[in-house]
């Protein structure tokens, strides 16, 4: 019974935590928001790059190949189709082909 209230309290509090900004903002979406909402994606992504790609070593085999293999056919796959869902699911499975059968 202790686990299935602390599960139910865990998914109430995730609903509320997610229906909130449609309850705050449901009559106008404030200017900083919108602009946030346009700004914070071209923010993060060179994060996320930097995150990823922070414990490469090219001083010592594979010296990086198979990350810099898979990161340029997530730009390119990026630039050919527009589709990140498309260029992060073939750019993981580029890097996860490398790394289990070539290097």
């Amino acid at each position: 019974m202790h686990a299935i209230l602390i599960i139910l309290t865990a998914a109430i509090v995730t609903l509320l935590i997610r229906a909130l900004p449609f309850i705050v903002f449901s009559k106008r979406t404030p200017d900083s928001i919108l602009y946030l909402g346009k700004v914070l994606p071209y923010a993060i992504i060179p994060m996320l790059v930097v995150y990823c790609l922070k414990s490469v070593s090219v001083l010592k085999a594979p010296y990086g190949i198979p990350e810099l293999i898979a990161l340029i056919v997530v730009v390119c796959i990026h630039k050919w189709k527009h589709s990140t869902l498309l260029s992060i699911l073939l750019g993981t499975i580029t890097y996860m082909f490398l790394i289990q059968t070539v290097f």
